[in-house]
């Protein structure tokens, strides 16, 4: 089992003012995230269906992002998060006969509008979690914000001008 408090990866991001600061995620993080990598990719396509545009440093970018966040979390969230993505991987298989990532648009589509709507409070909250992070990550990246017209600076409104 990894170190949580030796194993530390520094990750370093532009910000929108020209800072870059680091933020520190545990390779225990990593791990976790790893096998979930082609799941969170085919929900955030589902989500965001810009997302299907990323290179490979967008997805990492991405990916850096929720990573961060989840870093921040208690370890039991951590998990909660992974057994969560696992648990949409593999429930369509009762229904459609496959696994959520290998499903078309319009069936992961309705996957998720169920788990939106769900009658369960925490699986209602669990999908509202995950797209936040889904969106989190997408549209913190530099590019995205420009694409929408975002143009927030740490500095304030004089730092617009």
């Amino acid at each position: 089992m990894l170190d949580r408090n030796r194993t530390v990866i520094r990750v370093a991001r532009d910000g929108f003012a020209g800072r870059t600061p680091t933020v520190q995620i545990p390779a225990v993080i990593d791990a976790l995230l790893a096998p979930l990598h082609p799941i969170l990719r085919a929900i955030a396509e589902t989500v965001i269906p810009n997302a299907a545009t990323l290179d490979a440093r967008g997805w990492e970018d991405v990916e850096r992002t929720i990573s961060a966040a989840l870093a921040r979390r208690p370890a039991a969230m951590q998990r909660q998060f992974a057994m969560f993505v696992h648990a949409i991987e593999w429930l369509p298989l009762l229904r459609f006969g496959h696994r959520f990532s290998a499903l078309d648009l319009d069936r992961r589509t309705r996957v998720l509008a169920a788990l939106e709507r769900a009658p369960l409070l925490l699986l209602r909250r669990g999908f509202w979690g995950l797209r936040t992070l889904l969106y989190m990550g997408y549209y913190t990246r530099p590019e995205a914000a420009s694409a929408v017209g975002y143009r927030a600076d740490p500095r304030g409104w004089s730092a617009r001008t």
